[in-house]
């Protein structure tokens, strides 16, 4: 049997997300965030807790591994 199997991937992501209102592109955000996530530019939230994953309310750039 392979390790890869053995080894559950995880489920969450750190991402990269740009924020609507000013552009900044450069906030990094946990995916099940538990807390409001504001963008360090204009203030604007990014990010609002679910329970689970995150409702992400600007877009997403990319992913970090």
């Amino acid at each position: 049997m392979p390790r890869k199997d053995l080894i559950p991937e995880p489920t969450s992501r750190f991402l990269i997300v740009k924020c609507p209102e000013c552009g900044n592109d450069k906030q990094i955000v946990f995916g099940w965030a538990t807390l409001v996530v504001n963008c360090d530019v204009c203030g604007k939230p990014l990010l609002e807790p679910t329970g689970g994953k995150a409702r992400i309310l600007g877009e997403i750039v990319t992913e970090l591994e």
